[in-house]
């Protein structure tokens, strides 16, 4: 499948202390390559007819108004196709697929939460009327704040999951590796999100895996399809993302608290990630929260 080629992992700005984290912003295009993540992720588009949505095996023209809830690893992207509408509005919602446990989800009240965690691994699309019952709410949750954001949000999702009408979108279930149970890719995941700050090389993280320089540098390409240092950058290109919309810091001081020692390197990295400037990252997503 020539899709699958395309695929990348993509590393979100949502950091382990987060609950959830929304994107709130207007655009004109789509340009973000189909990815997945270990996150769940409700989209919600209004404006966006003609858009191409890709959630698995599922392949589909979208039509004014749409919510989706992919599940964790599923991959997925949204692709202009035939769209010419402007000012396409976009929430996105990220929240860790662990954020309720198994204790708390196997309550018998919780039972329509966890079914919709089982069924968001196929991704799930939500009725029109559904989706313009919420559309107010998820409009207004990125200017709410603290728990009063976290109460909004999960009661949202409770409702999704007693919603009506509901329709899976893969057909199957896409079982891409999760690195967070591979104990060599856990090793270096933890490693790299410790030290990302700092100057790392193959050599020093390869000795710390247990393993040579050239059998790391083969066992990093295969297990995420990417090199060490594209791996690396990718990690500090989420954070850098996740400090241009949440503080009040220069770009330079962001570059240089990332472990970038070049400013001009890091615009380019950042410009090949993002598909945007530092500047114009911080611009499109001003409208972001988070929970602490």
């Amino acid at each position: 499948m020539e899709l699958l080629k395309r695929i990348h992992r993509e590393i979100t700005p949502l950091s382990n202390e987060d609950s959830f984290l929304v994107f709130d912003r207007v655009k004109d295009f789509f340009d973000y390559p189909v990815h997945f993540h270990p996150e769940l992720e409700l989209n919600f588009i209004s404006n966006g007819k003609g858009v191409r949505r890709i959630v698995g095996d599922s392949i589909e023209e979208i039509d004014d108004l749409e919510l989706v809830l992919v599940g964790s690893n599923l991959f997925h992207g949204w692709e202009q196709h035939h769209c010419t509408q402007k000012n396409i509005h976009e929430i996105t919602i990220q929240f860790h697929n662990d954020l309720f446990n198994s204790t708390f989800l196997g309550r018998r009240i919780m039972k329509p939460l966890k079914d919709l965690y089982d069924k968001s691994a196929h991704g799930i699309l939500f009725s029109e009327e559904v989706t313009r019952a919420l559309a107010p709410r998820l409009l207004k949750v990125s200017k709410l704040g603290g728990i009063d954001y976290f109460i909004e949000l999960f009661s949202i999702l409770y409702d999704l999951a007693t919603s009506r009408n509901q329709r899976l979108l893969s057909t199957t279930t896409i079982h891409l590796e999760n690195f967070e149970h591979n104990h060599k890719l856990k090793t270096l995941y933890d490693y790299v999100q410790e030290n990302y700050s700092s100057k790392m090389t193959l050599q020093e993280v390869a000795d710390i895996m247990n393993m040579s320089s050239v059998s790391f540098n083969r066992f990093i390409k295969k297990r995420t399809g990417k090199t060490f240092v594209e791996y690396v950058n990718d990690v500090r290109i989420g954070y850098a993302s996740k400090w241009l919309i949440e503080r009040d810091l220069s770009i330079s001081e962001i570059a240089f608290m990332c472990g970038f020692n070049s400013i001009a390197n890091f615009n380019r990295v950042f410009r090949k990630n993002k598909g945007s400037t530092p500047t114009q990252y911080r611009q499109d997503f001003s409208g972001i929260r988070r929970v602490l």
